[in-house]
Parts: structure tokens; C-alpha cells; sequence
């Protein structure tokens, strides 16, 4: 079985949110801070097993390109200046599909960390 493939990918700017649609039929409306957050990068992911950096203050993140990368992915660059790391087809079937989960345990790491959301002025 192939990993699902989009059939449309909008991006919302007003409400800052990435909607993509694929070929199984399911459509994810994914806020743009959530992919920030959850960034592929190294920069986020880090290189190893625990290495990974909790993002926070990024609620109010945009994104203000998205750029193909060959057939298997894009390239989301954020309002923040973040512009590294792909996000394949699967990664973002991935973030959809788990998206409830995945982001509980952001908040949950946020407020152990004792981070915010928002942005620090």
C-alpha cells in the first residue's frame, strides 16, 4: 500500500490555518502553529533520540510560503524566519491523522516546561 498522497493543499492566512485533502478521502485543517511546533527540521527535531527542542510562543505564526519539494513533499516557510525542513506527504498525513494526540501532549510539555503559547513581549 502507497503512503496517501494530497489532493489539495490551501492555506487560510487569515485564519492561519494549512488545509490539505488527500486521496483516501480525509481532509486535515492543520493551524499553522501546530506545524510550526511540530516541525520535521533538525533545528526542532533535533539529531537524535531526545534531542528535540519544545518549541513555544509561536501562536501567532503564519505561513508565508510553500514551496514543492519534487513529488514528495513541501517546504513551509514560516513568518518567524523557520524554513527548514520538509514536510513529506506522510508527515503530514501523520499530523492530521494524530492531530488531537500530538497536540495535547504539546500543551501538556508546554506547561510542564512552564512556556507559553504566546509570544513574550
Amino acid at each position: 500500500m502507497s503512503a496517501p498522497r494530497p489532493t489539495n493543499i490551501t492555506l487560510h492566512r487569515a485564519s492561519r490555518v494549512l488545509e490539505v485533502a488527500f486521496d483516501t478521502g480525509e481532509t486535515f485543517r492543520l493551524p499553522c502553529e501546530y506545524l510550526r511546533v511540530h516541525s520535521p527540521s533538525a533545528e526542532v527535531q533535533g539529531h537524535g533520540p531526545g534531542q528535540r527542542v519544545l518549541q513555544h510562543g509561536k501562536q501567532n505564526v503564519n505561513i508565508v510560503e510553500i514551496a514543492p519539494v519534487g513529488q514528495y513533499g513541501v517546504l513551509l516557510r514560516f513568518d518567524d524566519g523557520h524554513d527548514t525542513g520538509i514536510y513529506s506527504w506522510s508527515v503530514l498525513h501523520d499530523l492530521g491523522k494524530h492531530q488531537a494526540a500530538k497536540w495535547q501532549a504539546y500543551l501538556d510539555e508546554l506547561a510542564a516546561a512552564g512556556k507559553a503559547r504566546a509570544p513574550q513581549r
